[in-house]
Formats: structure tokens, sequence, C-alpha cells
């Protein structure tokens, strides 16, 4: 196949303290999208590449609704990051085991470029002693391990952006505790969890001996660039400063947690002495737009006003739902129900 976007022009993104970063705190993903959108918009037509990494991560598809694909509690509890992208596919879980790569280009041919790219990086893990190969729409896997790179990708005007992980090690506990498996998904695929289909570089490749876990991903970052990119690009402080900007469109909560995908959950039971209550949450995405309840109850107030104001504007998660029970207590707007009997109703226990 000839090749037509590598190799590609490094980018060199300054990550110094100086840019309001402590020294050893990494900046978070939503920086390295918005230095694709930057380098987009801003650099002359070429090819572009730069890797990054990030502390715990979730990474989601631009269309997934967030309380569908993400375990949000668990991600808290666990101080994982939850951020959009705004390529398709599926969530991501990354952490300090996994090597991110973005690539711009020129507009091209979409399925051409998923390829090129593609086999570009297994070709290049082979080259480092990974037996890998090009597998399925996009992915890169470790025959007989799994998948070891997944990539997605959009397009921007006149240019195109892919970005794709590279996993040298993680933490599987906290991957399948951050991400919902998909039943139907991992039944084609024919495993049993998300944990079952990755693969990991670790022990796969010829490095020099007597690195560290942490130095030996470094040395993968290094013989990337130097097999990917030719060329080198620095960016400039004031260049940062914009990506900065721009970085900050990916924290609103509309784009973070809202979703084109309207559903709508009910929650129910009969309440000894109370009578039987519905809670109905109208969702736009992952947050609470419209709440309605309605039942046989008695009312001792305005209960749809009461609802509303508990649980309007949140994000569709548990623990929000019970604190929001807690901080608002709906509950006394109908008789005979109590606090922990709507706790129950509403968490289904």
């Amino acid at each position: 196949m000839k090749t037509t976007h590598f190799p590609a022009c490094y980018v060199e993104i300054s990550e110094g303290a100086s840019l309001g970063v402590s020294p050893g705190v990494k900046k978070r993903a939503p920086f390295y999208l918005a230095a694709e959108e930057w380098i987009a918009r801003n650099l002359p037509a070429d090819s572009y590449l730069f890797t990054w990494q990030l502390g715990r991560t979730v990474v989601m598809g631009r269309n997934q609704v967030a309380h569908q694909e993400v375990n949000l509690d668990f991600c808290r509890e666990h101080h994982i990051d939850v951020i959009r992208r705004k390529s398709g596919g599926g969530a991501i879980y990354a952490d300090e085991g996994n090597i991110m790569i973005s690539l711009v280009t020129p507009h091209a041919r979409v399925e051409d470029l998923f390829r090129e790219y593609a086999e570009t990086v297994a070709g290049a893990l082979r080259r480092l002693g990974a037996e890998a190969e090009v597998h399925g729409r996009n992915d890169v896997v470790l025959m007989g391990r799994g998948k070891v790179c997944g990539n997605a990708f959009y397009h921007m005007g006149e240019r195109d952006v892919i970005h794709g992980t590279m996993l040298y090690d993680t933490d599987p506990d906290l991957l399948q505790g951050a991400l919902h498996s998909n039943p139907q998904k991992l039944s084609a695929k024919g495993v049993q969890s998300v944990r079952a289909r990755i693969g990991v570089l670790k022990g796969m490749l010829r490095a020099p001996e007597g690195l560290s876990e942490q130095q030996e991903v470094g040395w993968l970052r290094e013989e990337l660039r130097g097999m990917l990119t030719d060329r080198c690009i620095v960016l400039k402080e004031s260049d940062v400063r914009e990506i900065e900007q721009l970085e900050q469109t990916y924290y609103a909560y509309d784009f973070l947690y809202g979703s084109s995908a309207r559903d709508e959950e009910v929650r129910q039971a009969r309440v000894e002495g109370c009578g039987s209550v519905e809670v109905h949450f109208r969702l736009k995405g992952s947050i609470v737009r419209e709440v309605s309840v309605t039942g046989d109850f008695f009312e001792l107030a305005d209960a749809q006003k009461a609802f509303r104001e508990a649980f309007e504007g949140l994000m569709f998660t548990q623990e929000n739902l019970v604190e929001a029970i807690r901080r608002s207590h709906p509950e006394r707007a109908v008789r005979m129900l109590t606090e922990e009997q709507l706790i129950s109703l509403i968490t289904n226990t």
C-alpha cells in the first residue's frame, strides 16, 4: 500500500509550569483534543502527529449517552476523569500505561486513511517485536491476545483527525469498573467482559534491558516518534494559550453529558401505607430535563413541583439522585412516603 501521510511532522507541545501546569502533573484530555483542533485550523497543510499521556480518564465517543456507557459513580469514587471527544466510536479507559496518538491530515477518503494509519502503527509495533496486525475497521490487535490499539476519526473542514490509544499496560479492575460493557457487542466478539477484549504491550517489546515500566513507556513513545515522523514543529507559548482557551469548550455541561438522544427512565413501586408511586425521568443524553410523578398517593404539597425542583438538571447517576433526595426531600410532598422508601424506589433496591 502506498503511504501518503507518513512520515508526518511531529508537533512539540510544551507542558511546563509556565503554562499553568505544576511539574509532574499531566494536562487533562481536553487540552490535547483541543490541540488537535488548533492544529487543524492553524497550521499549513501537512500531516501532523503528536503523542500524549493521561492520568485515569474515560473518553467517550461523540454520540454516546454518558450514563449508559460509563459507570459515572464508580469514576467519581476512583477519581477517574470523564470527558467526551468529537469523534465517534466507543468509550475508552486510559491511564499512565496508555500512549495516546493524534494525527491531523489533509482531507482524504475515510477508509483509506483509517487503513493507512492502522497499518502504519501495526508495522511500527512489529518492528519493535510485537505480533501486531490490523483487525476490523480500525483496531490493532496482538495476535491471540486482544486489542492493543483502538482508533477514532472525524472531519474538520479540509482536515481529518485520527486519534487512538496504544495500550502498554493498565489496571484491569479500574478499566472494567469504569465502563459499562455492551452485552450484545461482547457476545458478537465471543468474549464475556471488557477485560477479555484487551491486550497489552508489556512484555511483548524488544526494549533495552533494565528499564522500569515507566521508562519503557517513555522509550516506546520515542521509538514511535522516530518511526512515524521525520520533522518537527514546536508550538509557541501563545499557541498553547489559544489551545487552553479552546479546551474550555470540552467542559461545557451540555457537551459532556447532553446528547441528541432522548430517553425516559421510570422508577416505580407500591409503598405500604402510601400507595403506588411512579417517577418519570425524561432525559436528554444523561441530563434530567423533565420529571413527573404519578400514582394513587395523597399529596401533602405540590408533588410535581417538589420532584422537579429536586431532580431537574442533574446528571442521571444513582449517587446524584440519592444526594438530591437527602438535600431536597421531595418525599415530604407525598403522604406516608419516607426518605428511605423513596431512595429504595429510585435505586431499585
